[in-house]
């Protein structure tokens, strides 16, 4: 699928390229020619107008060589007199060739392809004025033109692709990324689905056996419902993940008093950490809010008091902060005491079904609570961290204030 969408990426941008080369080198081949014949056309309007000016006919040759010559017929066509030193004049079959061919066109400009010229026809009621002008020098510059076009275009062709296949790397590589995680978040959530369907088809089994009394049935009958809670719990984590992954929908932002929120949502928390031996320590300063939906920001203090319930020494201590951070920003700290979490671990904590401690994937953590809290942020425009350091694991949301 990738490798699809980076050569269709490919494609659509070298066929870009290609249309505005040639509509380039076009417009440059279509330029330049006008601007060489409108030259070429100017150059006889002005000999027809002032005629033999640069001396006496058939002198002309001996020190001046331009590519163009001029000859005057009379009323009934005869030839009065001819003029220029770089075609040979004295050939009067070519002349009368010439001659022919220009009355028998009704075109007062024209090219004849036969011999590269073009003439230019002046008739006045006395006489006909005819300007030829020798375009090979102009065709030999539109084909080195044409040569250079192709050339450059040959060159710029190859150099766009080349960019083209390192910008659809870096274009395509967020959706890569993407694909990659979701691949992954597919197999962790049916690895996670697929003890406890082991489980309760096993206990299932057995409870529907009947080599086994009442009281055992019972027991089967329990672990069903104990991994079925677990699934359940599982279900409803991805879901949560996938409502915070929505990041396009905003409807419920709103005003948000974050102080309010968090000194509200702590109070359920406190038995929680007192039954385990916990402390609980709480600091917010007040009048601090944000603009964001307030179910998704309890839900992220959720998670991280949560996490701190679970990852803390016995006895230990956690705080809570909240306070003004840079301007106009907040800063919420969760920290608690417990493990270090080791410096190359401390960037995949946020991943999706990563546990630091592979010994806890069955106390009920799926690895998917900071995966959330991380969504959670990034669709508030914020950013979360992890720092830990002194028997201290800190985690931290910067978000902006209103």
């Amino acid at each position: 699928m990738i490798r699809k969408l980076r050569l269709k990426f490919i494609i659509i941008n070298m066929s870009i390229v290609t249309i505005m080369l040639c509509v380039i080198f076009s417009l440059v081949m279509y330029f330049t020619r006008a601007n060489l014949e409108q030259e070429s056309i100017n150059m006889m309007k002005n000999l027809a107008s002032r005629p033999f000016q640069l001396g006496i006919p058939y002198e002309i040759g001996e020190h001046v060589r331009l590519p163009y010559f001029i000859i005057r017929l009379g009323y009934n066509g005869e030839l009065l007199a001819k003029s220029g030193g770089y075609y040979d004049l004295s050939d009067d079959e070519f002349l009368n060739n010439l001659i022919s061919i220009t009355f028998s066109s009704p075109r007062v400009f024209a090219v004849i392809e036969e011999y590269n010229l073009r003439y230019y026809r002046l008739d006045t009621p006395m006489d006909h004025l005819l300007v030829f002008s020798d375009i090979s020098s102009e065709r030999a510059t539109l084909d080195n033109m044409r040569k250079s076009c192709f050339t450059i275009g040959g060159i710029s062709f190859f150099v766009f692709l080349g960019i083209s296949v390192l910008l659809s790397r870096w274009a395509v590589k967020p959706v890569e990324v993407a694909w990659k995680q979701q691949r992954q978040f597919v197999a962790d959530a049916s690895h996670e689905l697929k003890t406890p369907l082991t489980v309760i088809m096993t206990n299932a089994e057995l409870a529907l056996s009947p080599e086994f009394d009442e009281e055992n049935r019972r027991g089967f009958i329990s672990g069903i419902l104990t991994m079925s809670r677990q699934m359940r719990d599982l279900t409803e984590k991805m879901l949560q993940l996938a409502r915070a992954d929505n990041s396009d929908s905003k409807e419920n932002f709103g005003l948000v008093d974050f102080s309010r929120l968090i000194s509200d949502e702590i109070l359920p928390f406190e038995p929680v950490f007192f039954e385990k031996g916990l402390t609980l320590t709480v600091q917010v300063d007040p009048n601090i809010k944000v603009r964001g939906d307030e179910a998704q920001l309890r839900q992220l203090l959720h998670v991280l008091l949560d996490n701190a319930h679970k990852y803390s020494k016995e006895a230990g201590i956690t705080w809570v902060s909240l306070k003004k951070h840079r301007k106009r920003h907040c800063l919420l700290t969760v920290a608690n005491e417990g493990e270090c979490i080791p410096p190359e671990e401390i960037g995949n904590i946020f991943k999706r079904f990563y546990r630091v401690d592979k010994a806890r994937s069955r106390d009920g953590s799926f690895g998917l609570g900071l995966s959330i809290a991380e969504s959670i942020t990034a669709r508030h425009r914020g950013r979360i961290w992890a720092e830990s350091c002194g028997g201290v694991n800190s985690f931290c949301v910067e978000l902006r204030c209103s």
